[in-house]
């Protein structure tokens, strides 16, 4: 049955309309992205298919071209869309960080983080630079690796630091394989970084660790120098 024949309130569209998109479930979302169906499935039913077919929001989101453009009804014009909404979603969380301090936003900054490194599928380390009022200078990509390592020269990260006359930094990196432990090698890592950072009388506020389902935070798990 077309989504038109449905009751108005069970509607997608009008739903998120009426009670908030928070309401809505990640089909009826997605059914909204994707507006129309196919012939014999409507646009819900479609975006019921994609999240059997991937898993998850986040697979379909990091999911290759070819794949995506494989499943019936999709091709490279959804998938452009997708990544655009992607982008865009990136763009504003890095505004809101740019303009206001990056403490007092803790979820925009684990939001921001996610966007940026859970589709990844190497590890890489990121870095933020923030001025005196904790505001985002420049959203940085430092290093990257294999599935299991990326190497990260403190050096570097206090040479930009000093080019961009950054008061604090925030550093983050993702685990593709998903393990969301902060390994020794990992808290050894930051202390470096940390005492780097120290010399320069520039702050490490925190290290930020991207699982899939997770963005661990050192600082509250107590692993911050």
């Amino acid at each position: 049955m077309p989504i038109t024949d449905w009751p108005v309130d069970e509607r997608p569209r009008e739903k998120l309309l009426a009670r908030g998109a928070a309401t809505l479930s990640d089909a009826e979302l997605l059914a909204i992205f994707l507006r129309v169906g196919i012939a014999g499935s409507s646009a819900v039913d479609l975006a019921r298919t994609l999240l059997q077919r991937f898993g998850s929001l986040n697979a379909l989101f990091t999911a290759q071209r070819a794949d995506f453009a494989a499943v019936p009804g999709m091709g490279d014009a959804k998938y452009a869309q997708l990544q655009a909404v992607l982008e865009m979603a990136r763009r504003a969380l890095g505004e809101e960080l740019s303009h206001g301090n990056a403490l007092d936003s803790p979820t925009a900054v684990r939001n921001y983080l996610a966007l940026q490194l859970r589709s990844r599928g190497h590890e890489v380390f990121m870095a933020l630079f923030l001025d005196t009022g904790h505001r985002l200078l420049r959203c940085e990509e430092m290093a990257r690796g294999t599935l299991n390592e990326a190497r990260v020269y403190p050096r570097e990260l206090a040479r930009l630091a000093l080019q961009l006359n950054a008061a604090a930094v925030i550093v983050a990196h993702n685990h593709p394989s998903g393990n969301a432990k902060a390994s020794a090698a990992d808290i050894a890592l930051t202390r470096q970084l940390s005492d780097a950072l120290n010399l320069l009388e520039i702050k490490l506020l925190d290290h930020f660790l991207v699982a899939e389902h997770q963005v661990i935070s050192f600082a509250e798990q107590g692993f911050m120098p």
